[in-house]
């Protein structure tokens, strides 16, 4: 094989500039994502540059000998600047294989021109040349999926500190409204962000539907959090979307610009931590179906003071009494204050229930008749709920 390229080297090297002159021309149509960002000159020297290299290639696999290291460099560096550039890698190979058919080609066109007789001493160098093709090939593709990996982390570092930006609120407004733009996020639109606790979700959150809103995640030491971009999808549509059955979630309400992200960062963290431990609630909790648990989480302190004020008393009582009590008391709460359907939920004679709150009412002081002590209890409850969950 050797002594036959030698043979027909100069006409060879003419063949090839012509050969990288139709490639060139073909790839435009053939492969259009590779062609795009290069100007035609930059295409064709790329063409006559793989045509060459294969040639050298070959003789070396026709001696047997390794791959020539300033071979394999070269490679790798035109597979690290495709991934550069974003040219895809089926199309980086595509190339390499359509370089070696036209390669084999040009050798047999040339070989004929030069002495037909010599043409069975060719064919058995068929194998030797996809052997070089395979060689830089590898090459190429590894530096490629090398450069890649590195953009993509490179890529995931920026959306992650463009993230931060809208769900810390910690740079500028125009900051604010660069890292939307960055991300692709209109400057008005329907806006939520969705808070998973460390544990909430063993699977990870629900995978998005491909009709759904458009979400990106970061990932934090408390848990995941989630910028939602709804469009026209309801807000009650996210627990469905988003939270796989006995996550620990909290949803914000809709915020109408990406500058009121880190506002709907914290309530949505607000609502998560209404949330009982997973399990004992399903899906995602929405700040505004849990007003009365977020005031209450919203300050520990003042919870703590509001437990031990209202509901003092009962929960100084030994533990099956108060176990009851706050039962019956967050029952009759949940049935809108019908004692009837709280003893169905309990259970138990609709007497024993009134009782049990006739109870309640001598140990705290409140009338659970009067509105504004009725409030008062309920708040406590939450904060004695919110207590045992945290």
């Amino acid at each position: 094989m050797e002594r036959i390229i030698e043979e027909i080297r100069e006409d060879l090297g003419r063949r090839i500039a012509v050969a990288a002159e139709r490639l060139t021309d073909r790839t435009p149509a053939d492969d259009p994502a590779y062609a795009a960002p290069l100007a035609r000159a930059e295409l064709r020297e790329r063409h006559h540059r793989v045509l060459e290299r294969t040639v050298t290639s070959l003789v070396r696999v026709s001696r047997g000998l390794p791959p020539d290291p300033d071979e394999v460099r070269a490679a790798g560096a035109e597979g690290a600047l495709a991934a550069e550039r974003g040219l895809p890698l089926d199309s980086l190979l595509r190339g390499y294989r359509q370089a070696g058919r036209l390669l084999w080609q040009v050798l047999t066109e040339a070989v004929t021109a030069h002495d037909r007789a010599s043409l069975p001493r060719l064919l058995s160098g068929a194998t030797a040349l996809w052997e070089a093709v395979d060689r830089m090939s590898d090459a190429a593709s590894e530096a490629y999926r090398r450069v890649d990996a590195a953009r993509g982390d490179r890529d995931r570092e920026r959306g992650a500190a463009l993230l931060d930006a809208l769900l810390d609120g910690t740079g500028t407004a125009s900051g604010a409204a660069d890292a939307a733009a960055r991300l692709g996020l209109p400057e008005r639109g329907r806006f939520a962000v969705i808070a998973f606790g460390p544990g909430g979700a063993p699977a990870g959150p629900a995978p998005v539907p491909a009709d759904g809103p458009r979400v990106w995640w970061r990932v934090r030491a408390d848990g995941e959090r989630g910028l939602l971009e709804l469009g026209h999808h309801p807000l009650e549509s996210v627990r469905d979307l988003l939270a796989p059955p006995g996550a620990r979630a909290g949803v914000s309400p809709v915020v109408g610009s990406p500058g009121e992200l880190a506002g709907a960062r914290r309530l949505a963290e607000l609502a998560l931590s209404t949330v009982q431990p997973a399990g004992a609630a399903p899906g995602a909790a929405l700040l505004d179906e849990r007003l009365p648990a977020a005031l209450v989480a919203g300050d520990t302190e003042l919870a703590g003071r509001l437990r031990h004020v209202v509901l003092g008393p009962v929960l100084a009582l030994p533990p099956e009494d108060r176990r009851v009590l706050l039962a019956t008391l967050g029952t009759w709460l949940a049935c809108r204050g019908s004692t009837t359907y709280a003893a169905q939920r309990l259970y138990c004679h609709r007497n024993t229930v009134s009782n049990r709150l006739r109870r309640l009412e001598r140990l705290t002081g409140r009338s659970l008749s009067d509105p504004a002590q009725v409030v008062e209890l309920a708040l406590a409850h939450a904060a004695v709920l919110q207590h045992a969950a945290g």
